[in-house]
C-alpha cells in the first residue's frame, strides 16, 4: 500500500507516532509543502496513493478531486469533523473516511496568547531587543478592559475565563447565545452592536458556515473603538479580510491578532504581512506537541485497523 501524509509543514508526523507499526508493506511518503490549488497538479501528485492522511482542512477533498484519485481507498483526517471532504462522494467510491480525536484547549490558549501580545507588545519588544533596542513600545493593561467573546462555546468559554483571571469585564454575543448560557459562564449577555461597540478586544470563536461567513464586515468594524483589537483563531472567512485590512491601515481599529486567513498558507506578498499592527501566526493555534502525538497516533491506529479489514472511527459509514 502507498500512503501519503499531507501538509506536514513542521515535519512532525514521523516523530509523533510509530508509523513502523504498519509494517514493511506500507510505503509512506511525506508532503511537507502544501500542494496548492491546481486540480491537475494535485491529481497527478496523489494519483498513485491508496491511503491519504490529511491534516484538517489544509487540502480539501471535494467530489471533483476524489473522482480523480482512482487508487484511493482510505482517507484519514485529523479531527472527527472535516467539512472540506465530500463524505458522500467518498462513500460512493467505497472510500472509507476515518477521523481522530482532537484536543479542546490549544486554540483557546493561542487566542489568550494573541490577546496578551496585543496588549503587552511582547513580539514587538522581542524584535526590538534582538535588533539592539530597548523599551520600544508602551504596553497597555488588561485589567478592567472589556473582552468581547463572539461565540461562547467550549473555546469561547476558555477564553472568557482567561479574561476573568485577568480581571477583565467579559461580554458575549452570537446569534443563538442565551442569557442562561452567559450566566453559567459568568459573563454579560449583550446584543450584537454592543459586543462590537464595547469590546476593547474581540475574540472570535465560531464555526465557519454560510451564516457566519463574512459576519464581521465593514459595519461591524466601524462599530469598534479605534483603540480596540480583534483576534481571530477560528476561520479566516468569518471576517471580511479586505475590510479588516482597511481598518488596520486607517486606524479604524488599533490592531489584530490573526491565526487564520482566507487563503492558507498565507501568500508571501499578502498585505497583512506588511502591517505593523497585525500580530500574525500561521494557523498554529491548534498544533501543539500533544496534539500531534494524539492525532498521528490515532491515524496510525486507523490505518492499521483498516488494513486488517475492520476500519474504526469511520466518518462516512453507510446509514
Amino acid at each position: 500500500m502507498k500512503l501519503a501524509i499531507l501538509d506536514d509543514y513542521q515535519n512532525a508526523a514521523m516523530r509523533a507516532a510509530d508509523w513502523d507499526a504498519l509494517g514493511n508493506d506500507t510505503d509512506i511518503e511525506i508532503f511537507n509543502e502544501h500542494l496548492g490549488t491546481d486540480e491537475d497538479h494535485i491529481a497527478a501528485t496523489l494519483q498513485p496513493f491508496d491511503i491519504l492522511v490529511a491534516m484538517r482542512e489544509r487540502t480539501p477533498f471535494p467530489k471533483s478531486r476524489i473522482d480523480r484519485l482512482p487508487n484511493l481507498k482510505l482517507l484519514v483526517t485529523t479531527g472527527m469533523r472535516n467539512l472540506s471532504i465530500d463524505m458522500d462522494a467518498a462513500r460512493s467510491r467505497d472510500i472509507d473516511v476515518c477521523g481522530t480525536a482532537m484536543l479542546g484547549y490549544p486554540a483557546a490558549e493561542h487566542a489568550a496568547a494573541l490577546i496578551t501580545d496585543l496588549f503587552k507588545k511582547i513580539s514587538r519588544e522581542n524584535q526590538a531587543m534582538h535588533e539592539g533596542g530597548w523599551q520600544a513600545c508602551v504596553s497597555e493593561g488588561m485589567n478592567g478592559k472589556t473582552l468581547g467573546i463572539l461565540g461562547l462555546g467550549k473555546l469561547g468559554e476558555r477564553v472568557a475565563r482567561f479574561g476573568q483571571a485577568m480581571e477583565m469585564e467579559v461580554i458575549a454575543w452570537s446569534e443563538n447565545l442565551t442569557k442562561e448560557r452567559c450566566d453559567e459562564v459568568g459573563v454579560e449577555h449583550v446584543d450584537r452592536d454592543a459586543l462590537f461597540r464595547r469590546s476593547d478586544v474581540l475574540s472570535i470563536h465560531l464555526l465557519l458556515s454560510d451564516r457566519t461567513r463574512g459576519l464581521v464586515d465593514v459595519d461591524e468594524l466601524n462599530l469598534m473603538k479605534p483603540s480596540a483589537y480583534l483576534v481571530n483563531t477560528s476561520r479566516g472567512p468569518i471576517v471580511n479580510e479586505a475590510a479588516l485590512i482597511d481598518a488596520l491601515r486607517s486606524g479604524g481599529i488599533a490592531g489584530a491578532g490573526l491565526d487564520v486567513y482566507d487563503v492558507e498558507p498565507l501568500p508571501t506578498d499578502h498585505p497583512l504581512r506588511g502591517l505593523d499592527n497585525a500580530v500574525l501566526t500561521g494557523h498554529t493555534g491548534f498544533v501543539v506537541k500533544e496534539l500531534y502525538e494524539l492525532v498521528y497516533g490515532e491515524a496510525v491506529e486507523n490505518v492499521a485497523a483498516w488494513l486488517k479489514g475492520g476500519p474504526i472511527r469511520v466518518l462516512n459509514a453507510n446509514s
